[in-house]
C-alpha cells in the first residue's frame, strides 16, 4: 500500500479559540481507518480541515503526497476526497437521482468507476426512490444518498463524519455492511462513529482524539486489548 493522506502538525482555530493541536494522522491506499473519541474532541474539526471546509493555521495536509492545505474544497475534492458531512447535507429540492448527478465526475479507478448504476446496486433502496424529493426521505435513506453522491464523485478516500449517527439498528446494520463491501473495492476510507463494535471488525487503524490532539493509535487487536484503558476517550 501507498501513503494517500499525510496530516502533520495540524493546528486549527474557531475565530480566537484553539480546535486542534498538533494533530498527525496517515492513511494508505485502501485503508479503513477511524476517529474515535467524545463529542467535542475535534474529530469533525480535523475532518473540515482535510475537506477544505475550515482553513488550518498551521501543519501541512497532504494527499498522494500533493499539499492541499491551502486549496480550495472544490479542488481538494478533485484531488480524490469524497466527504459524507455530519447531518448529510443532502440538496432538498431535488430528487434523488439529481442529488447523485448533481456533483458527479468520471475517473476511473482500479475498482472500477462509480456509476449511477453502480451505486443503485450498492443501494437499492435509492433507485426505488430515485424521482423522490430529498426532503421526502428518511434519515436512513438520506444517509445512504449523502454515502452515494460522495460516491459518484469518484473519491480515493470516503470521509464520513457520523457514519451511522440517529439512525435505527437495522439501517445501522445496513451501512457497516456497505461499508465493508466498499473496503473491498479498494477504497480508501476514514470513518467517524460511536459504534464501536462495528467499527472493531472492519477497521484497519483507529485514532482516539481528546481535546484537539490524537491521544493513542493503533489496531482493532490493540484497540480490543486496551479499550478499558482508553475508556475515559471513547464514546461508548
Amino acid at each position: 500500500m501507498s501513503r494517500l493522506l499525510e496530516v502533520a502538525s495540524l493546528e486549527a482555530f474557531y475565530g480566537r479559540s484553539q480546535a486542534l493541536f498538533g494533530v498527525e494522522l496517515t492513511i494508505d491506499d485502501g485503508q479503513f481507518v477511524t476517529m474515535l473519541g467524545r463529542n467535542g474532541m475535534g474529530k469533525s474539526t480535523t475532518v473540515k480541515s482535510i475537506a477544505g471546509l475550515l482553513k488550518s493555521r498551521r501543519g501541512s495536509i497532504r494527499m498522494a503526497g500533493q499539499p492541499i492545505d491551502s486549496a480550495p474544497a472544490y479542488r481538494i475534492a478533485r484531488a480524490g476526497i469524497g466527504l459524507v458531512p455530519e447531518g448529510r447535507h443532502i440538496f432538498p429540492t431535488l430528487t434523488v437521482r439529481e442529488n447523485l448527478v448533481a456533483t458527479a465526475r468520471h475517473v476511473e479507478r482500479p475498482g472500477g468507476a462509480w456509476t449511477l448504476e453502480r451505486v443503485y446496486r450498492l443501494f437499492p433502496r435509492l433507485e426505488e426512490r430515485a424521482r423522490n424529493l430529498g426532503s421526502a426521505l428518511s434519515g436512513g435513506e438520506q444517509q445512504m444518498l449523502a454515502i452515494g453522491r460522495a460516491l459518484m464523485t469518484n473519491p480515493r478516500l470516503l470521509i464520513l463524519d457520523e457514519a451511522t449517527e440517529g439512525l435505527a439498528p437495522l439501517i445501522r446494520e445496513e451501512i457497516w455492511k456497505c461499508l465493508a463491501e466498499l473496503k473491498k473495492t479498494g477504497l480508501a476510507i476514514l470513518c467517524i462513529d460511536k459504534n464501536l463494535a462495528s467499527q472493531l471488525a472492519i477497521a484497519d487503524y483507529h485514532y482516539v482524539m481528546s481535546k484537539g490532539k490524537v491521544v493513542w493509535q493503533g489496531t482493532s487487536a490493540q484497540l480490543s486489548a486496551e479499550a478499558d484503558a482508553l475508556h475515559a476517550h471513547l464514546s461508548i
